[in-house]
């Protein structure tokens, strides 16, 4: 029996070594990988991590870089071809002086900064280190997906032309044909809006910099969905523009192609549903990134090291309403049931600003 014993130690033994070794020990002696090109990411994460992020922190670099991945990604259209940019690129990086001037992409040259030195530190392309900081950066934060990571972009060749990413004034209309050229449904627009969860304004209003888009701007969770659906203080618009509805929640500040979208019949349903549903908010936007990350680029060159970003922290916290705030106070579009939430209790506390590191 004993002898029995040990050979099925042995074989079970054999089994998990078998499916271990299938990884590549990388040259540092630590880390193994699926592939030998991921190795040279590990050394990268670990610096970000402690030196860039603060050593793990779900704060403004990570807001900044999430927010750079899109609009150096957005740069692509179907319609255009070639000349409509080179999409997840890193052209945002290479031609700095070209694309920060565009007025979409006001004060994204803070990050843009930040983040060169690190890619002339390391043998990496920009367009690799824009997604790669952005995944990693946004593993800091509580309840998000873990986001696919494919490394092996080129350098881009050329800047990507102006007007190509939506403002925050745009009307949905217009803000979902130009995601549409791009290659994005409605469902995928609502789903990149989850982004949205874990950041700051700094230059919408630049009286109030550093304004969160919800409650929460360090937990990936449902709270910009609910928030955003709450009546406020509304501005009249323009011919295709329902105009500004700002947050009733003191410090936080409402985009008005936020409050727009929750409030289109042909977006409302979508905005909802991320209502209380972390796995449907989590999901939906992981593989909506997963596109977003690669525009542009031919993934059959590409190799898949997502294995190298870090496992997020688990939500605790639960969907409710903000203190005074109750379901009277939802401005619902959508026809579906309304997602039943606790309110919290206590008075209404300000919503406190984003601190720059």
């Amino acid at each position: 029996m004993a002898f029995q014993y040990c050979s099925i130690v042995v074989a079970l033994f054999s089994v998990a070594n078998a499916a271990f070794t299938n990884k590549i020990a990388c040259a540092d002696g630590i880390h193994f990988a699926t592939h030998e090109a991921c190795c040279a990411l590990f050394p990268i994460l670990e610096d970000i991590q402690e030196n860039f992020f603060d050593g793990g922190q779900c704060g403004e670099e990570v807001h900044e870089s999430l927010r750079l991945t899109f609009h150096d990604a957005i740069g692509f259209s179907l319609s255009q071809g070639p000349s409509g940019g080179g999409g997840a690129d890193g052209s945002i990086a290479v031609f700095a002086s070209v694309e920060t001037a565009y007025h979409a992409n006001g004060g994204i040259d803070d990050i843009v900064h930040a983040q060169a030195p690190y890619i002339a530190t390391y043998n990496i392309t920009p367009g690799d280190f824009i997604q790669f900081a952005g995944a990693v950066g946004v593993s800091n934060c509580p309840g998000a997906p873990r986001l696919e990571f494919l490394l092996g972009r080129p350098f881009p060749t050329a800047p990507a032309p102006d007007l190509m990413v939506p403002e925050p004034f745009d009307s949905v209309t217009k803000i979902l044909a130009r995601f549409a050229d791009a290659g994005f449904s409605p469902a995928e627009v609502v789903a990149l809006l989850a982004s949205h969860t874990i950041a700051a304004a700094d230059h919408v209003d630049p009286s109030i910099p550093g304004s969160p888009f919800d409650s929460t701007p360090a937990v990936f969770d449902s709270q910009f969905f609910i928030e955003t659906m709450l009546n406020g203080t509304a501005f009249p618009g323009t011919a295709g523009n329902p105009g500004e509805v700002e947050s009733p929640l003191p410090g936080e500040i409402r985009l008005q192609s936020d409050a727009a979208l929750a409030r289109d019949k042909r977006t409302a349903c979508l905005w909802q549903a991320n209502v209380n549903d972390q796995t449907h908010m989590a999901g939906s936007f992981k593989a909506a990134m997963a596109k977003l990350a690669v525009l542009g680029q031919d993934v059959s060159k590409m190799v898949d090291c997502s294995e190298v970003i870090p496992v997020p922290p688990k939500l605790t916290s639960r969907a409710h309403f903000p203190s005074g705030i109750t379901r009277k106070d939802v401005n619902q579009i959508c026809s579906l049931p309304f997602p039943t939430l606790p309110t919290d209790p206590g008075p209404v506390e300000p919503v406190a600003p984003v601190p720059k590191s």
